[in-house]
């Protein structure tokens, strides 16, 4: 499915820092504090069995910043951090693996 330049710039894309990371027990989620330098916020994601918290924390991630939050197992999630490799791609070989960002580049920094 094609989208236009216009629907495309309705994505939100910042630059957050993982402050802290921990499991939700009984599920493959993790709940994540990102630093989007003007907040922060939880997010929920389901890479807990390819990441441990201790490998997330300080990790610069990408960051949709305008999702509407959701409740996950009844956790709210104000965002959503992106993954090269979804579950479709796993019978390649292919596991997901997070987008991060090198360099110095401040938190909420918008990803163009």
């Amino acid at each position: 499915m094609e989208i236009s330049i216009d629907d495309f710039s309705k994505v939100e894309l910042k630059v957050g820092v993982v402050k802290s990371a921990e499991r939700i027990e009984g599920t493959r989620l993790l709940k994540l504090i990102v630093d989007l330098g003007s907040e922060e916020r939880q997010i929920i994601s389901g890479i807990a069995e390819y990441y441990s918290p201790e490998q997330l924390i300080g990790k610069k991630v990408i960051v949709v910043a305008n999702l509407k939050p959701k409740m996950i197992r009844g956790f709210e999630s104000q965002g959503m951090i992106l993954a090269a490799g979804c579950k479709e791609d796993e019978d390649k070989g292919i596991k997901p693996t997070l987008l991060t960002v090198d360099g110095d580049v401040p938190p909420g920094t918008r990803v163009c």
